[in-house]
C-alpha cells in the first residue's frame, strides 16, 4: 500500500509540475485539462499517506512537500474561475436592453444521431445565433428546418469531425470560410448587424485538441491568429467555438490577453461542457470571448441531448458607452514574445486562406 501511494503521488506531482514547461508537446499540454482532478487525487494521497505512515522521515517530508506544491500549482490556475475572485465581464444594468442577443454553442458530436433532441434544445432556448460544431452532411440534412428560423447562415458540414455551421437571425456580411492553419479545419468570419444597426465582428473556431502524436502548435497558432485579428479589427469582436482547450490553460490566457477580449467565466464558475458522459472528468472546452463593449445578461450550460458536449448559452447586450468600466486584459512583454514565437515557428502556414 505504501509503495502504491508513493508511486501514485509521484505521478501526480509530475503531472502537475510538467505543466509549468512552456511546450506544445501533446503529452505536456494534455495535462492542462485535469487540474482539478489532479489536485483532488493529490490531496487524497497526501491525507491517506499521512494517516497511515506519517511524515517523520526526511524523504516523507519531501514527498509531502512536493504533493502540496503540486496541489498549489493546480489551484493557482483554476481559482480564477470561482466566486473567490472579482468577475472580469460585468453584467448589464439596463432593465430593458435594446441590443441584446442570445448565442448558443453546441458540439453535436458527428456520430450522435439524436437530431430531434438537439432541435428541442434549440427551440427551448431560441438563440438569436447558433454555432454548431462537428456536423456532417447527415446532421446538416437532419436540422435543415433551422433554415426557416434563421434567414442567415454559413454552412461547412464535413465528415472529419471538424464541420461547422452557423445560423443567425441577424444580417451577416463579409462572410468568409477560413482555413487558418490546417486544410480541412475551417473557421468562420462574418460581420453581424443587430436590428438597431450596430455591428460587430464574429470569429468561430474549432482547432484540434492535443492527442497522441498531435502536438498543439497548430492549435496555438490558430487561436493566436484569431486573437490578433480581433485586436486589430475596428469593430468590437466576439470569438466563439470549441477551442479544445480549457479556460485556465496558458494558451487560453494568452489568447485572452492578446485579443483584449473578456472571459465571462472568470469569477463565476467553470461552466464545464465536456465530457457529458463522465461527470468527474469535465472541462470547459466550449468558449465565448467578447469585447468590453458587450455586457453579460446571463450564461448557462444547457441540457444533455446525446453529444459528449453540453451546449452553452449566453445572452449579451451591446453597450459600447460602458466599455471603459471593464478591466481589459493586456499581455506583458514576455507574453507578447511568447505569442510571436508561437506564430513565427509555424511560418507561412499561420497565414489564413479565405474561401467565399
Amino acid at each position: 500500500m505504501k509503495i502504491a501511494l508513493e508511486v501514485l503521488g509521484c505521478f501526480l506531482i509530475l503531472a502537475s509540475l510538467l505543466t509549468l514547461i512552456k511546450s506544445t508537446y501533446w503529452w505536456i499540454r494534455v495535462l492542462d485539462f485535469p487540474r482539478v482532478q489532479v489536485a483532488v487525487f493529490s490531496l487524497l494521497v497526501l491525507g491517506a499517506y499521512g494517516w497511515l505512515y506519517g511524515f517523520e522521515l526526511t524523504t516523507q517530508k519531501i514527498f509531502a512537500g512536493l504533493l502540496v506544491l503540486g496541489i498549489v500549482n493546480e489551484l493557482v490556475h483554476v481559482y480564477k474561475f470561482t466566486p473567490l475572485v472579482k468577475v472580469q465581464a460585468l453584467r448589464s444594468k439596463l432593465k430593458a436592453p435594446k441590443n441584446t442577443f442570445g448565442f448558443m454553442i453546441s458540439n453535436v458530436r458527428m456520430s450522435n444521431k439524436r437530431y430531434e433532441k438537439f432541435l428541442q434544445v434549440v427551440r427551448e432556448n431560441d438563440p438569436d445565433m447558433l454555432l454548431v460544431n462537428e456536423p456532417n452532411q447527415a446532421w446538416a440534412d437532419a436540422i435543415s428546418e433551422l433554415d426557416e428560423r434563421y434567414p442567415y447562415c454559413i454552412k461547412k458540414p464535413l465528415e472529419n469531425t471538424y464541420g461547422m455551421m452557423f445560423f443567425s437571425k441577424f444580417k451577416l456580411s463579409n462572410i468568409n470560410v477560413r482555413y487558418l492553419v490546417e486544410e480541412g479545419i475551417p473557421s468562420f468570419y462574418a460581420v453581424v448587424e443587430l436590428p438597431t444597426g450596430k455591428k460587430f465582428d464574429l470569429f468561430t473556431v474549432h482547432p484540434q485538441p492535443p492527442h497522441l502524436n498531435k502536438d498543439t502548435d497548430l492549435r496555438e497558432a490558430e487561436l493566436l491568429t484569431v486573437a490578433k485579428m480581433a485586436k486589430e479589427s475596428p469593430l468590437p469582436s466576439l470569438v466563439a467555438g470549441d477551442l479544445n482547450d480549457v479556460a485556465w490553460s496558458y494558451t487560453t490566457n494568452l489568447f485572452r490577453k492578446i485579443s483584449g477580449l473578456l472571459d465571462p467565466r472568470i469569477g463565476r464558475g467553470f461552466y464545464n461542457t465536456y465530457n457529458a458522459f463522465v461527470p468527474f472528468f469535465r472541462y470547459s472546452l466550449d468558449h465565448i470571448f467578447y469585447d468590453p463593449a458587450f455586457r453579460l445578461i446571463r450564461m448557462k450550460c444547457l441540457r444533455f441531448f446525446g453529444s459528449d458536449h453540453f451546449p452553452i448559452f449566453i445572452r449579451l447586450n451591446f453597450e459600447p458607452l460602458e466599455a471603459d468600466e471593464h478591466e481589459v486584459p493586456e499581455p506583458d512583454q514576455e507574453e507578447k514574445e511568447d505569442a510571436e514565437e508561437l506564430l513565427n515557428n509555424l511560418g507561412d502556414t499561420s497565414r489564413p486562406t479565405l474561401h467565399d
